[in-house]
């Protein structure tokens, strides 16, 4: 996947022989530019680390106050109680009460029962980060108890698969929200494709992470066993079309639906050396402030309520970082722009990732004043090479096309 040229440990190394800091700083913006779908067959590849934990430490030593909010919420597990109830009074409703509103059960199923499904997903998301209680088994139990209407078995997988997108984001072959190879190749960048892939997307997001083949933990086994208990018991009071109206939320919410929609608007790139974006709309109400993503992986010790405090302590920080405010326009940006495919993503290398955050430190204070004068010179360099790596990768992909 990223250019061979500029993927082994030496080219890394040669490419940061001369550095001691890390000089994307304040901000930890990259130097490369986009993926074009037409000019480009890959998606764009970096030669630095991810830039959130540098940008946590950068951050930190202007706002160390910002420690102050770290910790949990146990609103959300009153959150999750009230969604879990919502969705089961609806289930029961339509496989008992309304057994011939079929229409109707549908349009509940996107309007309702999308939100309430999009919304579990990201109460996973808080648990992930032990953000709903005091203890590691307690924020387990909570997205246990919130899969309930999820049907399948997802809690703690993805709790195992989001850590790791944290800890390796961007890196080919471990990050599990990058598109595969195959979607990249298949979809491209037609727009039919593109609108089926959204409406998929929920099915592919749980593919990435089968196709990293690794055996089940005790706790996603554990899920497994409890969503089945789970299922029978519902099927039981519910009956079959109560369960259809539950896999009709989850297929209907995890596709083209604005709940579903920061999956793309986290981490496809609309702009230049930007991967991460953070959404500043009405939808972070409903949905938890999923919204402020910049912030989320700055500091993801720090819950859904606490996140906007990130940015109003920090402005300088992410004032100047490109955001939306739209998650329909995200959707329909997506599958209308020539310039957006499954390949609009940045990857790296683990060499590069683990070299860059190994060697390339964050400077002090007084250390960034010093750099200032030479950082222009420095960034005027590392986007030449980095222009000519990209002009190497269209070489190869306009011969490869002949």
């Amino acid at each position: 996947m990223p250019p061979r040229d500029t993927s082994s440990p030496e080219a890394v190394q040669a490419l940061h022989k001369d550095e001691q800091f890390d000089m994307r700083f304040p901000s930890y913006v990259g130097f490369w530019k986009r993926s074009v779908p037409g000019l480009d067959e890959e998606p764009r590849f970096d030669m630095y680390d991810e830039p959130h934990r540098k940008r946590k430490q950068q951050i930190l030593q202007d706002h160390p106050d910002i420690e102050s909010l770290y910790g949990y919420d146990t609103n959300t597990v009153w959150i999750t109680l009230t969604t879990v109830c919502v969705q089961m009074a609806l289930a029961y409703v339509f496989g008992r009460v309304l057994t011939d509103w079929n229409w109707t059960m549908v349009i509940v199923a996107y309007t309702i029962g999308g939100s309430i499904s999009t919304q579990i997903g990201i109460i996973f998301h808080e648990f992930t980060h032990n953000l709903c209680a005091a203890t590691t088994l307690q924020n387990r139990w909570v997205g246990n108890f919130a899969n309930i209407p999820l049907v399948v078995p997802l809690a703690q997988s993805f709790r195992r698969y989001h850590l790791e997108h944290h800890t390796y984001q961007g890196v080919y072959g471990y990050d599990p929200d990058l598109p595969l190879e195959w979607e990249i190749r298949l979809i491209g960048n037609d727009p039919v494709r593109k609108f089926f892939w959204l409406i998929i997307y929920g099915v592919m997001y749980i593919g990435r992470g089968l196709a990293q083949q690794k055996q089940l933990s005790r706790w996603e086994l554990i899920n497994w066993a409890w969503t089945i208990a789970c299922d029978v018991a519902v099927f039981k009071v519910c009956g079959a079309r109560g369960m259809l109206y539950l896999v009709i939320s989850v297929l209907l919410g995890f596709g083209l639906h604005p709940g579903a929609a920061h999956f793309i608007q986290e981490h496809y790139t609309f702009r230049d050396g930007q991967e991460t974006y953070s959404y500043y709309g009405s939808g972070n109400t409903f949905w938890l402030n999923i919204g402020y993503h910049n912030e989320h992986h700055d500091f993801p010790l720090v819950p859904w309520t606490k996140l906007p405090e990130i940015k109003r302590m920090a402005p300088e920080y992410y004032d100047n970082l490109a955001f939306h405010t739209s998650w329909w326009a995200v959707l329909y940006m997506f599958v209308s722009s020539s310039l957006l495919a499954p390949q609009s993503r940045v990857v790296r290398t683990l060499d590069a990732h683990r070299y860059a955050r190994k060697n390339l430190r964050v400077p002090t204070l007084g250390e960034a004043k010093q750099l200032a004068p030479e950082k222009a010179d420095f960034v005027a360099r590392i986007r030449k090479a980095a222009d000519i790596s990209m002009e190497k990768a269209r070489a190869r992909s306009f011969v490869k096309a002949k």
